[in-house]
């Protein structure tokens, strides 16, 4: 399947609400530190979240220990600074796709070393700044998922 990577998430409710997406459609979530919550948080147990959806999450102490791991995954970065619409990406399994924290975005420096093919973005109105970080999880993860015709899931659609 694809993986969801949040580089330095810093509110534990979205993190929560990526935990549950991801160990409902088989992504596996990969978090770099520093993390803006411990992962004990209550915020994050308050999404009703139990162990067993834990067990798809990695956790990095930063960007380049993630790359060490990870170093051949085909990597699209979501940003607000995206010249690329999302949905015109050809998912494959074993892709990634990076989420930057809530406040501010992914690091220019990322977005350079991923190369400006690979940053996409998902259409809002002109006056819109910026989407919540688990619903633009939540419709990156759907449509990729779309695309590899939801492969895991227990109903084809």
């Amino acid at each position: 399947m694809l993986d969801i990577v949040l580089y330095q998430p810093e509110i534990p409710p979205n993190t929560g609400n990526i935990i549950r997406l991801c160990a409902n459609t088989g992504f596996k979530l990969h978090l770099i530190e520093p993390l803006g919550f411990e992962l004990d948080d209550k915020k994050l147990r308050r999404a009703g979240l139990d162990y067993a959806e834990f067990q798809s999450l990695s956790l990095y102490r930063d960007w380049q220990h993630y790359r060490e791991v990870s170093p051949s995954k085909n990597i699209y970065a979501f940003s607000t600074k995206g010249n690329r619409c999302f949905s015109s990406v050809d998912y494959e399994v074993g892709d990634a796709l990076l989420f930057g924290p809530e406040t501010r975005g992914l690091p220019t420096e990322i977005r350079r070393e991923i190369g400006s093919q690979q940053v996409v973005k998902l259409p809002m109105l002109a006056a819109s700044r910026s989407l919540n970080l688990s619903n633009t999880v939540a419709i990156a993860t759907y449509e990729a998922w779309r695309q590899l015709n939801f492969t895991g899931s227990q109903k084809q659609c």
